[in-house]
């Protein structure tokens, strides 16, 4: 085994002869790698093997593209596949030599190459600035859940680990469910209620993957911000996959990177149909969840403690235990006493607090208003940016609604 990647084409000369030689024999059309490809390394292996060559995010990108059905996921793959593109423009013999010219070139002097990447880099731009419009909206649409103490609870998992099987089962919503890779990629939000009378905004988003590409998590982030603003992640694990717990420990480090590892999580320990019996402990599902759950954390080897629930989408097993769970971790709009630190230009803020919270004490500084409320956790989560964490004011004991 080489000790490091060749810069050239990844592999060493014998393999690739190797692989030539292997694709000839399959007359395949394609070869795949399993790695990420500098533009320099895709372009020297097509040559050598003299077929088409694309690395694992193009696939990836590739598969994406098949599966998006709405406007705004559309925009996300094309963001992410000009982004890609970008950098693996390239000549290819004269006729990206020759010189351009007339309407939309800088004249005579452009290479059609620059033109490409010209017009690349201004799409790029065009749809940059259309998905800031749906995160804008989005947000608006966030903050107009939380005006109102209804927590959203998100699914997040491995790619195919039954979060839309699971995401139907408990809203008979409807939504896709394919055992193809990422055959959702748009969130859907549905009403819960629960068992306890609880009403509940569940929201279904797309599954993660090992290494999944950088361009698709920035592509995504409108996405994503789903989940991490969620009061409560179900994290869904298939829990009959032999690799369980390195698929977990992938989603756990999406999680970090979109800002949710802190929100709290339940692990749902899907698909427990497939388990053989000799999985079943002696004492019960309950028992079996601790197990099965604490054996998972310890394999993504995370030091967290989250609570562990096995279910099935497919067959509705242990969905009861799953809305206890939920009732027992997520808690109701809670009212605590915090400190508050407003600019006096949003005058609807301070208002908000005046609208929706106790208000104990108002004091002004300069161009800031610094407000002593009794605030429920909605409201609390409305207004994070201007949240105090170190509060001198003495915090009350939580109460409810």
């Amino acid at each position: 085994m080489r000790p490091t990647s060749d810069a050239a084409t990844l592999l060493g000369q014998g393999k690739v002869q190797e692989l030539k030689e292997l694709a000839a024999a399959a007359q395949a059309d394609v070869l795949i790698v399993d790695n990420d490809l500098t533009p320099t390394q895709q372009r020297n292996l097509e040559a050598a093997v003299e077929i088409k060559v694309i690395d694992r995010t193009q696939l990836i990108l590739d598969i994406f593209a098949r599966r998006a059905r709405t406007a705004e996921g559309r925009l996300q793959v094309e963001l992410a596949q000009l982004k890609y593109l970008l950098p693996r423009l390239a000549g290819k013999g004269i006729s990206l030599s020759r010189l351009g010219g007339g309407i939309g070139t800088r004249g005579p002097g452009e290479t059609k190459l620059e033109t490409d990447r010209r017009g690349i880099a201004t799409r790029i731009k065009k749809l940059e600035n259309d998905l800031e419009k749906v995160r804008t909206g989005r947000a608006l649409h966030r903050e107009k859940r939380d005006a109102v103490p209804v927590p959203t609870v998100s699914l997040a998992g491995y790619t195919n680990a039954g979060k839309s099987t699971l995401f139907n089962r408990l809203t008979s919503a409807g939504v896709l469910a394919d055992a193809r890779m990422f055959a959702t990629l748009d969130p859907t939000v549905r009403a819960l209620r629960l068992p306890s009378r609880r009403r509940i905004l569940l929201s279904d988003t797309v599954g993660f993957v090992r290494n999944l590409p950088t361009t698709l998590i920035e592509a995504f982030r409108a996405t994503l911000e789903e989940v991490a603003d969620a009061a409560l992640i179900l994290h869904i694990v298939d829990i009959s996959a032999e690799n369980a717990g390195s698929h977990a420990a992938e989603v756990f480090r999406v999680l970090a990177e979109i800002g949710a590892s802190s929100t709290p999580q339940i692990l749902v320990l899907n698909k427990c149909d497939r388990l053989d019996i000799g999985e079943r402990t002696e004492n019960g599902p309950l028992a079996d969840a601790a197990v099965l759950g604490a054996r998972v954390l310890a394999e993504a080897r995370q030091a967290m403690s989250a609570p562990a629930v096995l279910v099935s989408g497919l067959t509705g097993e242990g969905i009861g235990r799953l809305f206890d769970q939920i009732d027992a971790v997520l808690a109701f709009d809670t009212v605590e006493t915090v400190r508050f630190r407003i600019p006096l230009r949003d005058g609807a803020s301070i208002a908000l607090l005046h609208e929706g919270g106790k208000v104990r004490s108002e004091a002004y500084h300069g161009n800031v208003c610094e407000i002593v409320v009794e605030a429920p956790e909605s409201l609390r989560r409305r207004l994070h940016r201007y949240l105090l964490r170190n509060s001198t004011e003495p915090v009350e004991n939580s109460v409810h609604n």
